[in-house]
């Protein structure tokens, strides 16, 4: 395994143009599914404790910010995972560029304030209430996580499964949750169907909207 481990950072991998996306697939689907996961363990703690909220504007525990993020960070990274202060620091500025025009554009463009960290816990060296220090931290961090375990992950997946197998998996779990955000995001407003928030809330659910 550490042999493994030391060849995920030492040599260049080598895949086809179909089974990248694959990887690339996972990756969005993973890093979506970790950005809801964080959502909701923290505004546990930022109501005090006393309330779970779902997060995300999907019916699926997925963030579409986080997945675009994670694309980023590993075109940005991948070949400087070797040192992992570079992939720390850029991952964070680039996370943190990233929340900040998202958040903006969503207040501004979309009339959505989806977070404000003005109004919430740990929310030290906040930018407009769109970027903070303790964010862009935890998106450097991620960043870390994504780097040395979900992509090494991802390309042990793609090597080990027959390609089939492999591509048929990734590209459907891709598939439905891309499908899960465009009908929240697009087709529920052309043809007036019921949004994730909407049928959450009637069961029940602390809903954010994000």
């Amino acid at each position: 395994m550490k042999k493994k481990y030391k060849n995920y950072l030492t040599k260049n991998h080598h895949f086809d143009k179909l089974t990248m996306l694959g990887i690339f697939c996972l990756i969005i689907v993973i890093s979506g599914m970790f950005g809801w996961l964080y959502e909701v363990i923290f505004y546990y703690f930022n109501s005090g404790m006393k309330e779970i909220y779902w997060r995300g504007g999907n019916f699926l525990p997925w963030i579409n910010i986080y997945a675009i993020g994670a694309v980023l960070i590993y075109i940005l990274t991948y070949k400087k995972r070797k040192n992992p202060l570079f992939v720390f620091i850029v991952s964070m500025i680039t996370a943190g560029i990233l929340e900040y025009i998202g958040g903006a554009f969503m207040e501004h463009i979309m009339h959505i304030k989806c977070w404000d960290y003005n109004s919430e816990i740990l929310s030290f060296g906040s930018i407009n209430g769109y970027v903070c220090l303790r964010s862009v931290l935890i998106f450097g961090l991620s960043a870390l996580l994504l780097m040395y375990i979900i992509v090494p992950f991802c390309f042990y997946l793609a090597r080990k499964l027959p390609k089939k197998t492999f591509l048929v998996l990734s590209y459907t779990i891709c598939a439905i949750f891309l499908f899960d955000e465009l009908y929240n995001l697009i087709f529920a407003n052309i043809l007036n169907l019921p949004k994730s928030s909407e049928v959450y809330k009637d069961l029940g659910f602390k809903y954010l909207y994000f």
